[in-house]
């Protein structure tokens, strides 16, 4: 019995028309599409040669300037002058040479990824000038993808969600835009090249010999040297930092198991404290500039002023230092980290590590011994916060816990004022059994620095609804971000604001018993503290038991909440060590023999 076949249509053409039961293939059709719109602009050159001409040419000149600029562009706003864009970038010109000798398809790949690669280097120049600006350093690309969703929250609690969205959605249109845009200007500079090939391996051979001669010569333009290799020098910076990030991760772990006081007995640590109520309370962004700028100083002299003396009549008596923060301009947790942990935490990874490890902190110190309660008041934090557990807090109170009804003042979540009260109401004016150690993260110096909160009398303070009115008839933040004038202003009012609530708090409140120790994180970002501005930050220890502070008199720190010009100065990773030993605690290390 013969075998039945399904009957089979014979193949159609590449021309013939689908038949109704034989759909053409969505490829084809848009192949079919671009074929039509090709056509449709051979004809459009055609009929209008000249202007087709001005374009060509228009396009090409503006595809060598991209280029051009990308080889160019520094990775500082400071190094942004148009001298820099008046040299020859040896880069195009081995460029020019590979590509004259590559056939089409290896010359079309060469080209695109070379423009790729530029593309790619523009956006990390850029998010290099960002990072500059705001926080002192490059960006980096192992570490630092993690910040800029900071950012957009930073953006979100300053300008709104409509505008942090729309901004990181033009930055990713603007990356995505330049990487393809600068391999489309390479792809047809390669193909101009190929076009003109005599001509361009002439120009290139007169560019190599004038870029050579001016090495050799030194010849410069306007104060800069005209032969250049910006761009690989860029991407050379670039690898050696993903290098020695790589490298530093296992340095660091190495270096976070060595702790001097990490075996020490709890009865061996800070004993000349026991009994005392002991804070620790960070300043946000309370820097030296707030202190010796000639703009905010004024303000800010007069506040630390007032609060000496006032809490001279209550008392107490202060002494004050520097300290070189390992952050600068944002990234706060990296300097609480690097003051309570005594270890140089200055990246993301580097506090992974030390905040997965066993190494004790100032705080953590305390709660060892047995003798003091310990807590946190954070505003700032608005989401699980695991480090509490190797801070050594008991409790932490965020953002949610203090009963705060009021309006947020753009990123701080509550003023300063209502902050320490709750801290008072809650924990600091509780009876308790044992003294209390606390860490106090204060935030209305948070940049943008507007609108700023006004001191308001602390029987008014109640759940934050009469910060209302002074929210809603304070400065917008819009108005402040882009003005550097303004925010420098603006900035040392927030601090006034800050340290003054913090001073009417330990007049208000303070004991016998009160032993107070703050200090600045970090300095404000550079626009606001300078672009050569030192990482310095104010540190003052206030007390009325006079013993505190003869414990620390060889420190020779200015006495007073001012510290002078030339008080001593040391890195922030070193107070740890230096106050447990102040405070009688018998050093026991680990890790020294690893």
């Amino acid at each position: 019995m013969p075998v039945s076949t399904p009957f089979r249509r014979p193949p159609q053409s590449a021309d013939a028309p689908a038949t109704p039961d034989t759909p053409a293939p969505a490829a084809h059709t848009r192949l079919k599409a671009l074929r039509a719109r090709l056509a449709h602009w051979h004809a459009w050159r055609t009929r209008h040669p000249r202007t087709a001409l001005v374009v060509r040419r228009a396009t090409t000149v503006l595809a060598a300037a991209l280029v051009l600029g990308t080889l160019l562009l520094p990775n500082t706003f400071a190094a942004l002058e148009p001298n820099r864009f008046a040299r020859i970038p040896a880069e195009a010109v081995v460029g020019a040479v590979l590509l004259l000798c590559l056939p089409r398809p290896a010359r079309l790949a060469a080209s695109a990824l070379f423009g790729t690669v530029l593309g790619a280097l523009t956006v990390l120049n850029l998010l290099d000038m960002g990072f500059t600006e705001y926080l002192g350093r490059g960006f980096n690309v192992v570490l630092d993808w993690g910040l800029l969703d900071d950012a957009q929250s930073y953006l979100a609690d300053s300008m709104g969600g409509a505008a942090a969205t729309w901004a990181a959605v033009g930055a990713v249109g603007l990356a995505l835009a330049l990487l393809l845009v600068t391999a489309l200007a390479a792809v047809r500079l390669g193909e101009l090249l190929a076009a003109y090939r005599e001509r361009a391996a002439r120009g290139a051979l007169m560019a190599a010999t004038v870029w050579m001669t001016c090495v050799a010569l030194g010849v410069q333009t306007f104060g800069t040297g005209i032969a250049t290799t910006n761009a690989s020098a860029l991407l050379q910076a670039q690898a050696h930092r993903v290098t020695d990030t790589l490298r530093d991760e296992a340095a660091f772990a190495k270096e976070a198991a060595s702790d001097r006081f990490g075996a020490t007995p709890g009865d061996q640590l800070v004993p000349d404290l026991r009994g005392k109520d002991v804070i620790f309370t960070f300043i946000e962004s309370y820097g030296r500039s707030a202190i010796e700028d000639p703009v905010t100083a004024p303000g800010v002299g007069r506040a630390l002023d007032t609060g000496t003396k006032a809490l001279g009549g209550a008392g107490f008596r202060a002494r004050s230092g520097w300290l070189t923060s390992a952050t600068f301009g944002g990234s706060s947790w990296l300097g609480h980290s690097t003051f309570m942990s005594g270890l140089w935490v200055d990246n993301q990874q580097r506090y992974r590590t030390v905040t997965a490890s066993d190494h004790l902190t100032l705080t953590k110190a305390f709660e060892k011994t047995g003798h003091w309660d310990t807590v946190g008041v954070m505003p700032g934090v608005q989401k699980a916060w695991p480090e509490a557990e190797w801070y050594g807090l008991d409790k932490v109170y965020d953002a949610f816990d203090v009963g705060y009804r009021g309006p947020k003042f753009s990123w701080s979540t509550m003023p300063d004022q209502y902050a320490l009260e709750a801290f008072q109401r809650l924990e600091h004016g509780r009876a308790r059994e044992r003294p209390l150690m606390a860490e106090v993260v204060l935030t209305s110096s948070h940049q943008p620095w507007a609108p700023i909160p006004r001191m308001v009398g602390w029987d008014e303070i109640g759940d934050g609804s009469v910060y209302e009115g002074i929210e809603a008839s304070g400065v917008e933040a819009a108005d402040v971000i882009a003005d550097s004038t303004r925010s420098k202003e603006e900035y040392g009012k927030s601090v006034e604001y800050s340290v003054t609530s913090l001073t009417q708090w330990l007049e208000r409140y303070g004991t016998d018993d009160t032993v107070l120790v703050f200090l600045g994180d970090h300095q404000p970002l550079a626009r606001v503290s300078g672009d050569k501005a030192s990482r310095d930050v104010p540190v003052s220890i206030v007390a009325k038991d006079p013993k505190v502070l003869d414990a620390i008199d060889d420190w020779n720190w200015t006495e007073g909440l001012e510290p002078a010009e030339n008080a001593p100065v040391w890195k922030m990773d070193s107070f740890r060590d230096r106050f447990l030993t102040a405070y009688g605690s018998t050093p026991h290390p680990t890790g020294t023999g690893d």
